[in-house]
């Protein structure tokens, strides 16, 4: 039964049955698992999201990214339901079945690059990163691995430790892993002398530090969000990102991009790093892979990836049968809907939106971003103090009105917007409406 698209606030945010099942949330869950808006879901779908008030907020988070063709999307649905009928689980590594197979040679297929891969299946983004760096370090030998300013690569101890901000990643859960270093970002709104000179200066920069504090010849991967997410959506500077894998592919560094929030069409190409023609040595994703089952995956050259001995890589759950299905229902859904186009379209209608609400209020202070992943970053006006309480308030004002908002930004100060690539446009449109109310109230 479909969901109708219509935006639709019959209680306050959250109502009554909501803060009912807070209570509850807060008697049983641990307050480390945070909440962005506490109203409980009962049915998504399109560009809505339906909570046990019955309202019907429009979703500008597709749940982080992940539910980029929508929620219970026909193909995801009738392909897990057919399978959870015949067997939800084997374990791949004691019996396989072909679901698994056939999105690994998916995925080898639509990756970037024409030379021979190899992907195996995990369970979370970073499971994903974490054995990436696993079989960099395997393949070279070497133990360093390079991250950036402002990355974001998971929760685990690893993945922690790549990533850049303190809270709430961080904060009381060290000591973290050895042999991490971070270089600069290209972060073209706070480069210091300009966004002109910010790609030649911060490689410059990061190759610097690489070379004379590390060691080329010690570096396993230099591991990179082709667009920066929890940091804030900084889009880094063009020439940035070919600079660095051309600095990796002299020195016989692992290139990692880590499309776990960019991949699956969500920046308007199937995967980011496409957009300036770069080509990893290995890529991970997750979170879009699969419209909502968890699945993630790592793929990457054979001859990096066939260096790890039998038994190296693998683990109970990965490549589950159901999230298989689900990830080629996914994949089906992208092609036969062109949802590559309609992030691009996305793009088109958002950012002009955006850049206007800029030119208004000197609160803004950058716009940036491509196809459906969108941010802004406020600021005290006349200045680039970033300015987190403002960004609360927006939030605060959306989230009442119906429209579900996320942040980012390593200052807390960015208003990330990631649709569902199935967004009807007057949704999009109510919206941008409803922020732009949010931000001229204040």
């Amino acid at each position: 039964m479909s969901i109708p698209q219509e935006r639709r606030v019959v209680t306050a945010i959250p109502g009554p049955k909501s803060q009912e099942l807070l209570a509850r949330k807060q008697a049983a869950v641990p307050p480390g698992v945070g909440t962005t808006l506490p109203v409980f879901v009962t049915r998504a779908g399109g560009g809505v999201v339906q909570d046990a008030d019955g309202n019907s907020l429009i979703d500008f988070g597709s749940g982080i990214a992940v539910t980029n063709v929508g929620n219970s999307a026909p193909r995801v649905v009738e392909r897990v339901r057919k399978q959870v009928a015949d067997f939800t689980h084997t374990c791949f590594m004691v019996t396989p079945y072909e679901s698994y197979v056939r999105v690994c040679e998916k995925l080898n297929e639509l990756t970037p690059g024409e030379h021979e891969k190899r992907t195996f299946l995990v369970n979370s983004g970073a499971e994903a990163v974490e054995n990436a760096v696993k079989i960099a370090r395997h393949a070279t030998g070497r133990p360093a691995v390079v991250v950036f300013d402002h990355g974001y690569h998971g929760r685990t101890l690893l993945t922690m430790t790549l990533t850049a901000k303190n809270m709430p990643y961080k904060q009381g859960f060290g000591p973290f892993a050895p042999e991490v270093y971070r270089v600069p970002l290209a972060y073209p709104y706070r480069w210091p002398t300009g966004p002109e000179n910010c790609a030649e200066e911060a490689a410059a920069q990061a190759i610097d530090v690489i070379t004379k504090q590390i060691g080329a010849q010690n570096v396993a991967a230099v591991v990179i969000e082709p667009i920066a997410g929890e940091g804030g959506f900084i889009v880094p500077a063009r020439g940035f990102l070919p600079r660095i894998a051309e600095f990796c592919k002299q020195n016989g560094i692992v290139f990692v991009a880590d499309e776990v929030q960019t991949g699956f069409a969500r920046t308007g190409t199937l995967f980011a790093c496409e957009d300036e023609g770069i080509v990893p040595d290995i890529i991970a994703t997750a979170k879009g892979i699969a419209g909502g089952l968890p699945l993630a995956a790592v793929t990457g050259r054979a001859e990096i990836m066939d260096k790890v001995h039998p038994g190296g890589l693998g683990g109970t759950y990965g490549g589950n049968p159901l999230a298989c299905e689900a990830a080629l229902g996914v994949l089906e859904t992208i092609e036969a809907e062109d949802l590559v186009a309609k992030a691009r379209r996305i793009g088109e209608i958002m950012l002009p939106r955006l850049e206007a609400l800029k030119e208004r209020f000197d609160l803004i202070g950058d716009v940036r971003g491509r196809g459906a992943m969108i941010a802004i970053e406020l600021v005290e006006p006349g200045t680039k103090e970033p300015n987190p309480a403002a960004v609360a308030e927006v939030v605060k004002r959306c989230h009442a009105d119906g429209l579900l908002v996320l942040t980012a930004g390593t200052y807390g100060n960015v208003l990330r917007f990631l649709p569902p690539l199935v967004i009807p446009e007057h949704l999009l449109e109510e919206g941008l409406g409803i922020l732009e109310k949010a931000i001229a109230d204040l």
